[in-house]
């Protein structure tokens, strides 16, 4: 099969960069048989000529195993996390559930009490800062605005 010979005036796929898409051109100018400039038939703009891109060949993976054989990796001795619900049964566990004040944006919070909310739970405040108090409930610790 024989490869045609293009040339000024013909139609050649190319990519417009008005209208951001792979579409038919007319071709304008040719450089040493090379396609350089061309004129897009649906929005006729005129541009350099941009071919369509051959899709990349993805290269076949190695097995997850065989990976991390090959390269042993040397692995920091971190201890073991505490989750925050241990600090959570950590902390309440000499408070009195009793006692616990409900949360308000404009209330006034110390450190070490304890807090109910309504979509949290019960939690203990860590610590507070100016406007915010940091609050550990069951889930997780939370970050929630106060008067403080």
């Amino acid at each position: 099969m024989q490869k045609r010979v293009l040339a000024a005036g013909d139609m050649v796929d190319s990519q417009c960069t008005r209208c951001k898409a792979l579409l038919n051109h007319t071709i304008i100018a040719m450089v040493d048989g090379q396609v350089v400039r061309v004129k897009c038939n649906t929005c006729g703009s005129e541009h350099n000529h941009r071919p369509a891109k051959e899709p990349k060949v993805a290269a076949a993976k190695a097995p997850k195993a065989a990976k991390e054989a090959k390269t042993p990796r040397a692995r920091s001795v971190k201890a073991p996390a505490i989750s925050d619900e241990a600090v959570w049964e950590e902390m309440i566990r000499p408070l009195d559930p009793d006692l616990a004040v409900p949360y308000s944006m404009e209330g006034k919070f110390r450190a070490n009490t304890l807090l109910t909310h309504p979509t949290f739970g019960i939690g203990v405040i860590a610590s507070s800062q100016a406007g915010k108090i940091e609050v550990v409930f069951k889930e997780g610790r939370k970050l929630l605005r106060s008067a403080c």
